[in-house]
């Protein structure tokens, strides 16, 4: 059991048989920079809200994912951490490109707006206010950056450079329509998605399965709908807390990162716990 990746969130384990143990942990990550103390149950809740967001987008889309039950997996990793954390997954040969797809001007792409009305070289409609939604979601692309740098926002011309031209209309594509019946979803349990990032990869037939995690609040902005107010900024139920924190603190960015206080640990959780109960209509065990 050797990890054959580590990321700021995950440790990836080859299962041998071309399938991997992908392992969810608590830890968390803010301006890129991976705190030093976990959050509680933050891997069960992305986790578990990644498979039900999978199991709800099947239609739509293949993902990646074999199994989530660890009686599943190989002997090894039948172990009480695996637990309600980890997923069992198709190798897939990632595409490096990062989809993004906003519903709602927010974010990197409201500032950008301010500044020249456009994002990622895409014009975007005239007199648009902070959160406003968008007439049709918009499809962004970001390049996928190594731990401890940033993506990148890129236009689409330099995203087909990468990936292909063929391979970004069909990210395109299938990007927007797992968003589209994603949103309308959460948007019936009272909860608004304004934009959120995937990430794809093409299996042994070529074919784009989309994989990692999917709508959680590690890589989605989450409102309460119910809290919605146009032309301002939103209280968003995701990470964006401890950000609002860390940049409070002038701790944006600080490397080594403090540890945090278990208010914020606390606050940060709640959060977490607030989605995956609106969203999966079930506490969190």
């Amino acid at each position: 059991m050797k990890s054959t990746y580590s990321g700021k969130i995950r440790e990836v384990y080859d299962a041998g048989n071309e399938t991997l143990i992908m392992l969810t942990t608590d830890r968390i990550s803010a301006f890129d920079v991976i705190m030093p103390t976990p959050i509680p149950k933050k891997g069960i809740i992305l986790n578990k809200l990644s498979e039900f967001w999978f199991n709800f987008t099947k239609d739509i889309v293949q993902n990646h994912v074999i199994s989530m039950n660890v009686n599943d997996y190989p002997k090894e990793f039948q172990k009480i951490e695996f637990q309600d954390r980890s997923m069992m997954v198709k190798k897939l040969e990632m595409v490096m490109i990062e989809c993004i797809v906003s519903g709602y001007l927010t974010g990197s792409c409201y500032k950008s707006y301010r500044k020249t009305g456009e994002f990622c070289g895409i014009t975007l409609p005239d007199g648009m206010e902070e959160s406003q939604k968008f007439p049709e979601p918009i499809f962004f692309a970001s390049t996928k950056a190594e731990i401890g740098r940033h993506d990148e926002y890129i236009t689409f011309e330099q995203a087909k450079k990468i990936a292909g031209s063929d391979i970004m209309e069909e990210l395109r594509e299938k990007s927007l329509k797992v968003y589209k019946a994603c949103a309308q979803y959460a948007l019936s349990r009272g909860i608004i998605i304004a934009d959120t990032k995937f990430e794809f990869g093409i299996n042994s037939d070529g074919e784009l399965v989309l994989a990692d995690e999917v709508l959680t609040p590690d890589s989605s902005r989450f409102w309460l709908a119910d809290d919605y107010t146009c032309g301002v900024s939103q209280k968003s139920l995701d990470k964006q807390f401890l950000r609002d924190w860390l940049t409070g603190q002038g701790l944006a960015g600080v490397v080594p990162p403090p540890d945090l206080p278990q208010e914020v640990c606390d606050r940060t959780a709640e959060k977490y716990v607030g989605v995956y109960k609106a969203i999966v209509g079930e506490d969190i065990n």
